[in-house]
């Protein structure tokens, strides 16, 4: 399967550091990182490697064989043949015939294998053999004399041919009574058997099967060939193998066999990317796993439940099943299984970002396969370790280990893990800036996946070729790569390597001035993989959409640099808050469900006509900001008219580091240079310096902002104060505080504008969209306070924070007084009792949330949380710290709110950090996003922590001026305006924005 990592602004393929227990395809799929225009020569980003696969567990016959009888074991029990096997008087060859059953009650050997046994009379020189079969079991045989020496035993007719019953051909030594154990070498081994002893002529011993035993090892066969083609990354092949096994199986009745197949079914779904019904499939497994007694087989099932579930971003569901799966490794003494689970419980960890916790799961997997001798397993921990270090950006650490890892796969004859490890090697050298060295490694690769017929390793290490070349300067070259990449991608039904194929062949061709070209394959790789939407979890869509905006962003460049700035707007917001606008498009879609989402592919995104009419329906100046790598600052501005407007900045030396975008030469209309400072370390200095209260530099700071973000455009904003402006940031610009940017005059941007911010322009139409819907008749009316829910400074929860090193600890918040007067204050002004210190408990704030109006929460906000025994349910991050009770733990979560269907009219978050949250190609994820979703319209928070006096008077402001009728964008600048002539210092106020809806 084929891995993505970061690397030079390229879609790196990254070879699976960890593989499956029999396949690379069996790890399932990897996401995906997408290809931006190179950077120029002196200007070298780092590879980050992808997180290791989690590792599937394919079965083929069961996974733990129980005991062997010991060599030469002394048969002691014995008991008397039964009437059911008394010979057939019309074939005098059959000596025996049983038809029985291993079963509760009978003789176990010291291990735990059951057995029954039976006793036949032979003459010296006879030539006999003994054919044991069963459907249910697999089945084991021994052979001995009557004074009970072993003289022969059997295991499989043909292991390789899928053929596990057992066959034992002899001549009897003397005249006598022999002893047969017919066993179950596992040790759940129950069921039906047939044991067959006939006479026969020298040289004409063959097994006497019946034609159910030959059905089962055909379903066996069918079995183990959708294990070679899973193997080869044949999904689809692999499927219609275990199709067919599987209604064989289910015709004979094979419990196990079916079982067996189901998982393997699950994991070649989940290999597509189809994880929903991997999860149906793994799931019949495990029931039926349970309903025959198959602990280690249920070890499994539950094993394949925590990748399936680790794939949809559902980290703590995954963490449970891999414990469960742990548990039952250690209670069926299955170390390999036990260290699996370490493997996979590490690479949640890696996937979550907290590199050191993942080092520590997969150290404690190391030292259960050394211990084992486990020499694959070894590699493969070592791998992890490996990518681990890469993370961190240990290069050097991460090759040695790497290297460790490939004399282990080489030693072993394991060409596939060879392979892989190779790749990653390559990448690791490319991260170092040595290309050519990569290029040594990734041949290596390519060489392997051809002789062993890996096509997705080919694919993977042909599209790394391409990367490497292209970083050489050789573009021509790297594109005749990565169309072998995108034709072996289509082969397999990649979609995802086809659009990621796709996206590296566009960014190549606008290095080459190809800009239609460009636009092409960077078209059908965006279209390719919206179409994958519709599968995938809100969390998966918000991580995806971190790899896929360099698509988006070299796709807008393509077509800025064919002079078409309003095709440009439609790509650049096709890419933004897609996560959002589904889940908003549901509520609207469904207001009475909180769960039917509505497919991706039935929300497109807007047309420039649809942008234009959400201007013009919400009377709004839109201005959209999008930044093109390192390079340009592009910025639209769509008037309530309609009318589109386009300005580009060329930021700071971005001329310095080559040709990598060339597109703004292109562009009719002015072309605005920044400064020296770097866009990103001018937004971060601007925050801090406010924030720490030091005048300093600051207004340098912020007019340089001002510059570079609002000069270009000044002349087309509003002249009205009173006329609403938008801001639709991307990426850092999020915590741009817009209030407070100044122009050459000194004057601050709130002085002159009414000002809101968006994640999309689509997002802000819906909000408004889905506000007229609940409001209905009273839409436009004056704001209502009434049924307002105030919160302020409750009893403070302990919770647990994590640390840069991946650990948590426990930490008690601080208490707020200054919030508590606050509450106190504003609940006078909308004469509603506040909730404060022990009585603001989470349950009873959630208990009021649903028929609240007007919700204010001043408390403190959490960026990131976490609970080691939650482990690390940081994916939809943000959390409101309320007082803990009996049934709540005091944090009501951002993944809580989107559960809940609201109806208020405005949410007021008077807390640290609250507009903040996560910042991604999805926007900022967090408790703003979370409650528009809910169904609350309009949503106030603050971007840093504000001291308590002025919070309280702005707040104060805020909602005496949304009582005299103003709207609530607004209310907002008359009451930071208002506190600027007491406060004005930007620390006091321009922390507060307002999110959604103005009116």
């Amino acid at each position: 399967m084929r891995y993505a990592a970061k690397l030079l602004g390229l879609v790196v393929a990254a070879i699976a550091v960890v593989p499956a227990i029999q396949s690379p395809a069996a790890s399932g799929p990897s996401a995906t990182s997408w290809a931006t225009p190179l950077p120029g020569p002196n200007h070298r980003q780092p590879a980050w490697p992808a997180p290791p696969h989690l590792r599937a567990e394919t079965r083929s016959m069961p996974l733990v064989k129980g005991h062997l009888p010991p060599p030469r074991v002394q048969l002691k029990a014995q008991r008397p043949l039964p009437p059911t096997a008394q010979p057939k008087q019309t074939d005098p060859s059959t000596m025996l015939q049983v038809e029985g059953r291993l079963e509760e009650g009978d003789a176990s050997l010291g291990g735990g294998s059951r057995y029954d046994a039976y006793t036949i009379a032979g003459r010296a020189g006879q030539t006999i053999t003994i054919t044991l079969e069963s459907v249910e079991f697999d089945p084991f045989l021994l052979f001995g004399d009557g004074e009970g020496n072993e003289l022969a035993r059997h295991d499989d007719i043909d292991t390789e041919g899928g053929n596990y019953h057992s066959f034992i051909a002899l001549t009897l030594p003397a005249d006598g009574t022999y002893q047969i154990w017919a066993l179950g070498l596992n040790t759940v081994a129950r069921g039906r058997y047939r044991l067959v002893v006939e006479e026969v002529a020298p040289g004409q011993a063959t097994p006497r099967l019946s034609a159910t035993a030959l059905a089962q090892v055909e379903a066996t066969r069918l079995l183990r060939q959708g294990l070679r083609q899973l193997d080869l990354s044949q999904f689809q092949a692999a499927l219609q193998s275990w199709e067919q096994a599987l209604e064989m199986y289910r015709e004979l009745g094979d419990r196990a066999g079916e079982s067996r197949t189901l998982g393997n079914m699950g994991i070649a779904y989940r290999s597509l990317g189809q994880y929903e019904r991997a999860i149906d499939f793994y799931e019949q497994d495990l029931a039926i796993t349970r309903e025959i007694g198959d602990r280690p087989g249920e070890g499994a099932a539950l094993g394949n439940l925590g990748n399936a579930y680790g794939d949809l971003g559902q980290y703590g569901r995954a963490i449970d099943f891999y414990e469960q799966r742990r548990a039952i490794a250690r209670e069926v003494g299955d170390r390999a299984g036990e260290g699996r689970a370490l493997g996979n419980m590490g690479s949640v960890y890696h996937r979550l970002g907290q590199y050191e916790r993942a080092i520590d799961f997969y150290e404690q997997g190391l030292a259960i396969a050394h211990e084992m001798g486990d020499r694959g397993s070894e590699g493969v921990a070592l791998g992890n370790l490996g990518a681990a270090s890469h993370s961190l950006g240990q290069y050097e650490r991460a090759i040695e280990l790497y290297e460790q890892n490939l004399a282990i796969a080489r030693e072993i004859g394991d060409r596939a893990e060879a392979a892989r490890t190779l790749g990653n090697m390559g990448i690791a050298y490319h991260g170092l800036g040595q290309p050519e060295r990569a290029i040594e490694f990734y041949e290596q690769n390519l060489a392997i996946a051809r002789e062993i017929g890996d096509r997705a390793s080919e694919g993977a290490a042909l599209g790394n070729l391409g990367n490497a070349y292209r970083s050489l300067g050789q573009p021509e070259r790297a594109i005749e790569l990565y169309g072998q990449d995108l034709a072996i991608a289509r082969e397999l039904g990649d979609r995802v390597g086809e659009s990621r194929a796709l996206n590296n062949q566009g960014a190549t061709l606008m290095r080459l001035g190809q800009y239609p070209q460009a636009a092409s394959a960077l078209h059908q790789s965006i279209e390719i993989f919206e179409s994958l939407r519709s599968a995938l979890s809100d969390s998966q869509l918000i991580a995806i959409a971190d790899t896929q905006r360099q698509a988006y962003q070299s796709l807008e460049s393509a077509l800025i640099a064919q002079n078409k700035p309003a095709e440009a707007l439609v790509i650049a917001e096709r890419g933004r808050a897609r996560a959002f606008v589904l889940q908003l498009a549901s509520r609207l879609a469904n207001p009475d469900s909180l769960t039917n989402i509505v497919a991706s592919d039935q929300v497109q995104a807007p047309t420039i006509a649809e942008i234009q009419r959400i201007a013009r329906n919400t009377n709004t100046t839109l201005v959209t900001y999008s930044q093109i790598f390192d390079e340009a600052l592009h910025i639209w501005v769509v008037q309530p008219s309609g009318t589109v407007d386009f300005r580009s900045v060329e930021l700071a030396g971005a001329s310095d580091r080559g040709p990598a975008l060339s597109p703004i030469a292109a562009i009719d209309g002015p072309i605005y240079r920044s400064a020296s400072t770097e866009l990103g370390e001018l937004v971060t200095d601007s925050r801090a310096s406010i924030v720490v209260e030091s005048t300093g530099n600051r207004p340098d700071q912020l007019q340089a902002l001002h510059t570079l973000l609002i000069d270009p455009i000044a002349d087309l904003l509003p002249a009205d104060p009173a006329a609403n402006v938008v801001f639709i940031p991307q990426g850092n610009l999020f915590l741009v505080p817009f209030a407070a940017l100044q122009d050459a005059d000194g004057t601050y941007l709130i002085e002159k504008h009414t000002i809101l911010t968006a994640p999309s322009i689509q997002v802000f139409g819906l909000a408004n969209q889905a506000a007229s819907t609940t409001l209905g008749a009273n839409a436009g009316a004056p704001f209502s306070t009434d049924h307002a829910l105030i919160v302020g400074n409750p009893t403070m929860p302990s919770v647990w924070i994590p640390t840069a090193s991946g650990d948590f600890t426990q930490t008690q918040l601080s208490d707020l007084p200054g919030a508590k007067a606050e509450a106190e204050v504003i609940g006078r002004v909308l004469n509603t009792a506040p909730l404060v210190g022990n009585q603001a408990t989470e349950a009873a704030v959630k208990q009021r949330l649903a028929s609240a109006q007007l919700i204010h929460l001043a408390t403190h906000g959490l960026l990131d949380y976490g609970d080691p025994g939650a482990y690390g349910r940081l994916d939809v991050p943000g959390a409101i710290a309320l007082t803990p009770d009996n049934t709540e733990d005091g944090l009501l979560t951002s993944a809580e709110i989107l559960d809940m269907d609201l109806s208020a009219e405005l949410a007021v978050l008077s807390a640290c950090d609250t507009g903040r949250g996560r910042i991604t190609g999805d926007g900022v994820v967090g408790l703003s996003r979370s409650l528009i979703t809910a169904g609350v319209p309009s949503v106030v928070v603050s971007l840093w922590a504000v001291p308590d006096a002025p919070t309280a008077e702005l707040m104060t402001e805020f909602y005496r001026q949304l009582s005299q009728g103003q709207t609530k964008a607004q209310a907002l600048r008359q009451a930071i305006l208002t506190t600027m002539e007491q406060h004005p210092e930007p620390r006091a106020w321009a922390a507060f924005t307002l999110i959604g809806v103005a009116d």
